[in-house]
């Protein structure tokens, strides 16, 4: 005879209250006092804030918050920059005459105006501060040579950017390096690129060799002469041509990492070795053609002997 099953009590499950559907929280939440107040001070502010302001005196005019375009302060230029640079600024910018802190664009406008000047390499702050001052620190742009071109002479940065002619007078032009046997000319304004990367490469010996430049007696840096017509190994080749007539072979432009070619740094030593040997680029019997890219010693021939072999070479 089968036992019988054992019983078991069943619990019937509790009722859970209904819950509150999603429309009656919402309300419930946007009803509370705390809710209500913020958003009748949201809606009285934006009634009345405009109407107030309008009667809030205009403090952007007071002398307090106001600087003259004519005393901002810059970083002082150098002796090759004018010194009325930021009148200049102030001038080519139409900035008005008296400048308000409170101005929102301030900042932003004083930077823009100062970028544009093609003496200004780089704005790195504007800064206002009370009492009423404006402060602008600049970094500025250095001549390193002059470019010599048919049209007369361009002063130039070391990476080839173009400055002002009109900055430089006559005497100031012959204290620079000249870079001569271009034949482009600028493609853009004061304050851009030349656009010729032989102007760049030669800028940028030249301001290598510029603390150098009156020590050794050098008269100009000649550019590459194109390799149309020419013996291409010529090409990108540039040479130095010093006061008694030496020409000097020089090689490739600073940066350029020509395999076989001394550094810049030893090809500036053996420039002044053979100065303080010989006292001159021309001695003793020059003037010379003189090579100074290889590694083991400077050679140097005759230019007129030099002569006589490229008019056996054309025949």
């Amino acid at each position: 005879m089968a036992a019988p099953a054992p019983k078991t009590d069943k619990k019937k499950p509790r009722e859970q209250p209904a819950k509150a559907s999603g429309k009656a929280q919402i309300a419930r939440q946007l009803y509370r006092p705390v809710t209500l107040g913020t958003a009748a001070i949201v809606v009285l502010a934006g009634i009345f804030l405009p109407r107030l302001a309008k009667l809030l005196p205009d403090l952007s005019q007071r002398d307090e918050y106001l600087v003259a375009a004519s005393e901002i302060a810059i970083t002082q230029p150098p002796h090759w920059v004018p010194h009325n640079l930021a009148a200049q600024v102030v001038e080519n910018a139409g900035l008005p005459a008296r400048l308000s802190l409170l101005d929102n664009n301030l900042v932003g406008d004083i930077a823009e105006a100062f970028q544009l000047n093609p003496w200004v390499e780089e704005v790195v702050s504007v800064s206002k501060s009370f009492p009423a001052k404006v402060s602008v620190v600049l970094s500025y742009r250095q001549p390193v040579a002059m470019v010599e071109v048919r049209q007369g002479q361009y002063p130039v940065d070391r990476h080839g950017v173009v400055l002002p002619t009109q900055d430089f007078s006559v005497a100031d032009t012959r204290s620079y390096p000249v870079i001569s046997g271009i034949v482009s000319t600028p493609q853009g304004p004061a304050g851009t690129q030349w656009g010729d990367n032989v102007v760049a490469e030669a800028a940028e010996l030249a301001a290598e060799l510029g603390p150098y430049w009156k020590k050794l007696g050098l008269v100009s840096i000649v550019a590459p002469r194109s390799a149309e017509g020419h013996d291409k190994i010529d090409e990108g080749v540039y040479a130095l041509l010093a006061k008694g007539g030496s020409r000097i072979i020089w090689g490739h432009a600073p940066g350029t990492d020509h395999p076989g070619e001394l550094s810049t740094k030893q090809k500036i030593g053996r420039l002044e070795e053979y100065v303080a040997k010989f006292g001159g680029f021309d001695r003793p019997q020059g003037p010379y053609q003189i090579d100074i890219r290889h590694w083991r010693d400077i050679s140097r021939t005759p230019l007129s002997a030099q002569r006589e072999w490229l008019d056996l070479m054309r025949e």
